[in-house]
């Protein structure tokens, strides 16, 4: 009788199943993979120079065609988006805050009222969602428009003028962006410690706002505002040169337009995840 072709016999003597080598098409897999993701990172690294290097050097050049721009920016991203981020503090107020003002109530902890609402709303909620409806609302926008504009020859065109496309058109989303999430966030901490109050003072919880305010204002300190200011400010500038790099950095065709997308909201959220561990080590710190 003969012996199956895909018994444990027929491996090489010594070497057993679990210490087999892995497959080479699974492997080529996970070096294109690496080789894509250590590629992606010199070029967002790389654009993000150049784009520091234009906004200071040339921010004043035709400033009354840029900045406007950047005002058109911080209404699209900021203004716009105050319907959403209202709800979104409302229904965080209501869903988490005031369960927490009332369960911290009830075990009698009353004193870690202000430690906990600073710590995830100010903290770590609060530019996490204002930077996620940015994305969402304008960032996934912007992939679009500018890989529309690059598939149709409109960026080339743009260099043809001696218009500088990084000036025209990452800057102002870079500076708008930067400016709308950080005023997205203050705004929607606010909204989140004012509904989150109001729902705890419908569920009778004996906590009067002057106390309330009190513990919140003995858990701020004045680290927490610098670093609340310089993590909002990298949500935006993340989010403006992730999509723009996706968007003009390759030539694109039509049909690449929403894999670049793709990439540039899985780039922009790994990135955020990474800065926002930096930040915690710095809170741990201080």
């Amino acid at each position: 009788m003969e012996k199956a072709s895909d018994s444990p016999r027929s491996l090489p003597p010594g070497l057993s199943l679990q210490a087999a080598p892995l497959p080479r098409s699974y492997l080529n897999y996970v070096g294109r993979k690496l080789f894509r993701l250590v590629e992606t990172l010199h070029g967002v690294v790389a654009f993000s120079l150049i784009t520091l290097g234009v906004t200071l050097t040339q921010f004043n050049r035709s400033s009354r065609v840029i900045h406007p721009l950047i005002r058109a920016q911080v209404f699209r991203a900021g203004v716009g988006s105050l319907p959403m981020t209202t709800f979104l503090a409302t229904a965080l107020g209501f869903v988490i805050i005031g369960q927490t003002l009332s369960l911290l109530q009830q075990v009698g902890a009353q004193h870690l009222i202000g430690t906990v609402m600073v710590t995830v709303v100010v903290r770590e909620l609060g530019p996490l969602i204002a930077a996620l409806v940015v994305l969402v609302r304008v960032g996934t926008a912007t992939v679009i428009e500018l890989g529309t504009a690059r598939a149709m020859g409109e960026v080339e065109a743009l260099e043809a003028l001696g218009i500088d496309p990084i000036h025209y058109l990452v800057v102002p989303r870079v500076l708008g962006l930067a400016i709308s999430i950080f005023s997205l966030t203050v705004y929607l901490i606010l909204g989140t410690l004012f509904s989150g109050y109001l729902f705890a003072f419908l569920q009778d919880v004996p906590l009067r706002p002057g106390a309330y305010l009190q513990q919140l204002g003995l858990a701020l300190y004045w680290q927490d505002f610098v670093l609340l200011a310089l993590k909002t400010i990298s949500f935006g500038a993340i989010v403006a040169i992730v999509t723009c790099y996706e968007g003009l950095a390759k030539p694109l065709q039509l049909e690449e337009i929403a894999s670049a997308t793709t990439r540039a909201v899985v780039g922009c959220v790994i990135s955020w995840v990474l800065l926002d561990a930096m930040f915690i080590l710095v809170y741990l710190m201080i």
